[in-house]
């Protein structure tokens, strides 16, 4: 549903992204995964057409350019800065947005009650947005890329400064649009939010991809061994590495009789990220 090939874009002298290529299939949840400054928001710009590469290209739906009209319609776009009108209602934010894909009448009306409903806002339909909340403005950002009914979703950090109970919103409406046969493009920094919602992860770095797969995938082959943790009796905490924790337990309590706990911290998707990308610092 989205390839890019060799895609190269720079800031002057700076490149932000530097011969990238991917591909994500029909009705998948892909994660793009990096640090601040990665490219993944210029990535992002090229992807849905408000920004033409330096270099390569990106088809949709397999033929469409997506700086061509009718690839608009198959794309929404929830930015991470967000994109709300705040004196206007959240029913006028999505009917503004609405007509420009041509819904009007009844037809625009039953589609905004549609996407309220799914972000839970009809009942804070006739609202100001800017009276909103900021997980009610992350809600309502959600609804705006979901006016037109489009096939293709990007969502660029949509839970950043949310309170728990919208951010499992969102991430209930994303696992209902997948199911529904959605695309998804997931950029976020929180590394659960990708094991949860995502069938494959891309970690990119520098304007590169570093790493693809899915997180299973990712975890064998980046996170390292798994460490076992045991507590004997009036003895410190012991950690080493093992590579079949299971195996282990009989062996582990056949030698510690007087074993008071175990724990075994497999890899993570934390662990991956920071294996591929370092632990500096990006402050810029």
């Amino acid at each position: 549903m989205i390839r890019a090939e060799g895609l190269t874009y720079s800031f002057g002298s700076r490149r932000a992204v530097d011969d990238l290529s991917l591909s994500v299939q029909r009705g998948c949840c892909f994660g793009l995964l990096g640090p601040n400054g990665a490219g993944k928001t210029t990535t992002i710009r090229m992807l849905t057409g408000t920004l033409v590469p330096d270099s390569g290209r990106v088809l949709m739906d397999g033929a469409l350019d997506p700086s061509q009209k009718e690839s608009k319609r198959l794309i929404g776009f929830a930015p991470q800065a967000l994109a709300l009108y705040d004196e206007l209602s959240a029913r006028e934010n999505l009917a503004f947005l609405g007509r420009f894909y041509g819904f009007s009448g009844g037809a625009l009306r039953k589609r905004c009650d549609e996407v309220l409903e799914l972000v839970g806002l009809r009942e804070r339909a006739k609202d100001l947005a800017g009276s909103f909340s900021g997980g009610m403005k992350r809600r309502l950002n959600l609804a705006c890329a979901l006016v037109h009914a489009p096939k293709i979703l990007f969502l660029d950090e949509p839970t950043v400064g949310v309170d728990p109970q919208s951010r499992n919103r969102i991430f209930d409406n994303v696992k209902d649009l997948k199911a529904q046969g959605m695309t998804i493009l997931y950029t976020t920094h929180y590394m659960e939010e990708a094991e949860r919602l995502c069938d494959r992860v891309a970690i990119m770095d520098q304007g590169r991809i570093l790493a693809e797969g899915s997180v299973a995938e990712l975890k064998n082959s980046y996170g390292g061994t798994p460490i076992l943790r045991i507590q004997v009796q009036d003895q410190e905490e012991e950690l080493f590495p093992i590579e079949d924790p299971m195996a282990e337990i009989p062996r582990l309590l056949a030698k510690h009789p007087d074993l008071v706990s175990f724990e075994f911290d497999r890899p993570n998707l934390e662990q991956v990220f920071l294996r591929l990308t370092g632990r500096k610092l990006r402050d810029q």
